[in-house]
Order: structure tokens, then sequence, then C-alpha cells
């Protein structure tokens, strides 16, 4: 992929983003932790939305 800007703006651009304070270390995403966390939340919602109805009626 080509970048749009002239070579001398594009090496300014290359040397910002390799200085250290732009490279962080990051943990792989975990997708299965997400969807337990989804998962959770959902059926905690569930369940409060149930016992709120039973308290109302």
């Amino acid at each position: 992929m080509s970048s749009r800007l002239n070579p001398d703006d594009q090496k300014l651009v290359d040397q910002y983003l390799s200085a250290p304070q732009h490279q962080v270390e990051r943990q792989p995403f975990k997708v299965w932790r997400l969807l337990l966390i989804i998962v959770g939340v959902v059926i905690a919602l569930g369940l409060l939305s149930r016992l709120l109805s039973r308290l109302v009626l």
C-alpha cells in the first residue's frame, strides 16, 4: 500500500512511530475471556431482571 505522504513526511512519521514511548508491549487478545465476561453479564442481568419482576408483581 503506497503512502499519500511525500517521502520526507513519511520518514518523520516513521521516526515518530518507532520512538520507545510508542512501542507498548501488549498481551495477546483472549477471545474466550471476553466471551465469558459477556455471557456472565447477560446471565447476571437476566437474573436481576427476574428478581425485580418478582418483587414488583
